[in-house]
This record gives C-alpha cells, sequence and structure tokens, in this order.
C-alpha cells in the first residue's frame, strides 16, 4: 500500500512511511458504526463490496451502512450482508442526480449525525463533493480519496481516474486499518437463501433443461454494447448445442433483447431454446437468474458485475479502458474480450481521456465491434466446460 496522507501531521504514527504495511495498526479505537457512501449505479455499489468486506473484518462488532440508492436498497433486502443496511441519499450535486432540495437535503444530514457515525468512508469518486457530503454527516473520523482540489479529510488516498475501483476501495479500506478480507480482491455478494432462478424463470414459462446461459446485451453507455448481431450468432450456436439461453435487460432494453432472440432464433429448429425475459423481472428475480446461471455472457455492465459478485461464470466485451477501472481480475471463471478503439469512430475525438480537457463528443458509436464473435463463443464453451464451481457466502 502506498503511504497515508493524513490530515494532520500529529495524527500520523512516527514511522507511517516506513511501516506502511502494517496496516492493521491504522486502526481506529472504539468503531461501532460506519457509514460508506457509494452511490452510483448498480456496479458502483458491487465495486465497493470488496472494502466492504475488509471493514467487515477488521471491525467485527460494527453495523456498516451504505449510503447509496433505492436500487441498492432493493438488491440487499432479505440478502445478509455486509453492508447490514443502505441508506438512500437525497439527490445532492455531484453524488446523486436529481432535484436538489435543500430542506430535504439538510434534514437527511440531521438523521445522519443523529445516527452516530464513528468512521465515515468516502468511496464515491474524488471528492470534489462527495467529501464535502462526508464531512456534514459528523463522524468522528472520515477517510477516503481525494484528488488535489477537494477538501481534505483525516486520512485520504489519492484519486486517479485509470485504477481497479476494486482495489480503490481496498485502499482506502486501508486508511482505517482494514486488509483485504478472506474473499479476496474481487465483489463477492450473497446468495438470497432460499432464491431459484430456475424457479423464477419457470414462473415466466420457460423450462430449463440443460446449461443455463444467460445473456445481457445492454449497456448504460452505447459505446459500450457489442452489436446485437453478435449475441445472436453466439446464443444461436450454444442453443444449438443444447444450452438453455436466456436474454435479460430492463423494460428500456426489450427491443435490443427481442433483436438478439429473433436473430438467434432463424438458425434454430427449436426456437424456444433462446428465450427474453426483459422487462419482465425485478432486481431480485434478475440476481436470482443471474446466480442459477452456468455462464453470464455481456457487455461491461451491472448484470454482468452482479453475476460476477454471484460467484457465476462470466464473458464480458469490455472497451480497453474500461477493463482497467471495471474488470474483473482474474481469468479462472471470468474471460474478457476486448474493443481497442481509442477514438471516436466518426469524429475522430481522443477518447481515452488521458486529456482532463477533452470534452466527449457527442457520437455514440460502439467501441467494441471489432470483438469477434468467436472468441466470445469459444469462451463460454470453454467456462461451461472447465470453470470451477462457484462457493459463494451464504
Amino acid at each position: 500500500m502506498p503511504p497515508i496522507s493524513y490530515a494532520g501531521a500529529s495524527e500520523a504514527p512516527a514511522d507511517a512511511a516506513t511501516d506502511r504495511f502494517d496496516i492493521a495498526r491504522h486502526r481506529f479505537p472504539d468503531i461501532h458504526r460506519i457509514a460508506v457512501l457509494r452511490a452510483g449505479g448498480m456496479g458502483d455499489f458491487l465495486f465497493a463490496l470488496p472494502a466492504l468486506h475488509a471493514l467487515r473484518e477488521a471491525y467485527p462488532e460494527c453495523e456498516i451502512t451504505v449510503l447509496g440508492t433505492p436500487m441498492h436498497e432493493a438488491l440487499m433486502r432479505g440478502r445478509p450482508g455486509p453492508p447490514d443496511r443502505v441508506i438512500p441519499v437525497p439527490p445532492s450535486d455531484g453524488v446523486r442526480p436529481g432535484l436538489v432540495n435543500a430542506s430535504e437535503t439538510d434534514a437527511f444530514f440531521a438523521r445522519m449525525r443523529d445516527c452516530g457515525f464513528d468512521l465515515a468512508v468516502q468511496l464515491h469518486g474524488g471528492g470534489r463533493n462527495s467529501n464535502p457530503f462526508v464531512q456534514r454527516l459528523g463522524a468522528r473520523h472520515t477517510i477516503g480519496t481525494r484528488t488535489p482540489d477537494a477538501a481534505r479529510l483525516d486520512r485520504t488516498t489519492p484519486y486517479l481516474y485509470y485504477q481497479n475501483e476494486f482495489v480503490r476501495g481496498l485502499e482506502v479500506a486501508a486508511l482505517a486499518g482494514a486488509a483485504p478480507s478472506r474473499y479476496g480482491c474481487e465483489p463477492v455478494l450473497a446468495r438470497v437463501p432460499g432464491a431459484s432462478g430456475i424457479e423464477v424463470l419457470a414462473k415466466a414459462g420457460i423450462a430449463v433443461a440443460g446449461a443455463l446461459v444467460v445473456v445481457h446485451p445492454g449497456a448504460t453507455d452505447p459505446r459500450r454494447r457489442w452489436p446485437a448481431d453478435r449475441f445472436a450468432r453466439v446464443a444461436a450456436e450454444l442453443a444449438a448445442e443444447g444450452a438453455a439461453v436466456i436474454v435479460v435487460g430492463d423494460e428500456g432494453e426489450r427491443a435490443l433483447c427481442d433483436a438478439v432472440v429473433e436473430t438467434a432464433s432463424r438458425s434454430l429448429l427449436s426456437a424456444s431454446r433462446v428465450a427474453s425475459v426483459a422487462g419482465l423481472l425485478d432486481l431480485g428475480e434478475l440476481a436470482a437468474v443471474l446466480g442459477d446461471a452456468d455462464v453470464v455472457i455481456a457487455n461491461d455492465s451491472g448484470p454482468r458485475h452482479l453475476a460476477h459478485a454471484l460467484g457465476t461464470a462470466t464473458v464480458a466485451v469490455y472497451w480497453v479502458g474500461n477493463l482497467i477501472n471495471a474488470g474483473p481480475l482474474t481469468r479462472a471463471r471470468h474471460r474478457v474480450h476486448l474493443g481497442w478503439t481509442a477514438r471516436c469512430p466518426v469524429c475522430g475525438a481522443d477518447c481515452t481521456g488521458m486529456d482532463p480537457a477533452a470534452a466527449r463528443c457527442e457520437h455514440d458509436e460502439s467501441f467494441v465491434t471489432d470483438v469477434p464473435w468467436r472468441d466470445v463463443y469459444d469462451s463460454a464453451r470453454q467456462l461451461l466446460a472447465t470453470a470451477p464451481p462457484a462457493t459463494p457466502p451464504t
């Protein structure tokens, strides 16, 4: 771990620079309640899980609260933690999108101060907006990431954009003396006891026989989407070999998922082996289906990250820059195929993010069209044949 940055020199151990690998010595005393700010999308929440597990092992008697979104709260409903609870934050500039209501925001922070947090952990970006947010919680100690122009916390580590988010979170947890947990450096999410994806599909009229392959062709950023006809080709090949292929997505992705099914089904004698449940599942049902899948094939997206955290083998198509921040670290159960496009295919704008002053161009053409369908298909077949069994916590 890099040397820890302290707001006040008097707080730093005398040999902090030379003894930086003894993480446990940096633990705070008398910590009973921990708040963790991570109020982004599904993937953002899942990326924070290694840090949450690290904090749980360092402070086993603590209550860990994630300050997140209603989606995070729904995902954790009935599911063993960490976290122990999720509290949705109100719309706040640079923290959660939406119309900011000053009185609602003030009431939220008053409730949070009443919670008596001992430690507030900022895992929500570089800190320009999130560090002042964390300071308003009234915690005795604050830690997090920080860009040079962000407000100081008690202990910080530098925020540089290109870093794996699992590891970034663990660096922050280390500021509180929390080493990586027994689950390691990748996300691990417990299953909801008794939840069955096979039963969810049966209620939707889909009987699964043979291997269950789940396909998610969507992504929030259109530039991360592999073409639908490529997903369809892989789905058709696997279905022809006996797999049940289920295409998932939210309501806004229904047309995209239908296109994958229709294209795949044209080459199959039994069209029922590829089916879509897009827009039909709530978040808990989606998690159950992903958790029961033998392999999930997807773009860099929330469902892919969720499948990963649940212990399911995945094959993913990534733009190379996103792989650095959001890609799996291991390959026994997770295969990735990369699009290497660095400039917009339409206007040629540099899209690497290396120039902080460069604005995003207005074009949404895919950056991953150069990934061959057969490479993804081959990875899926390999994982179906050889992936070691998952051992998620319960």
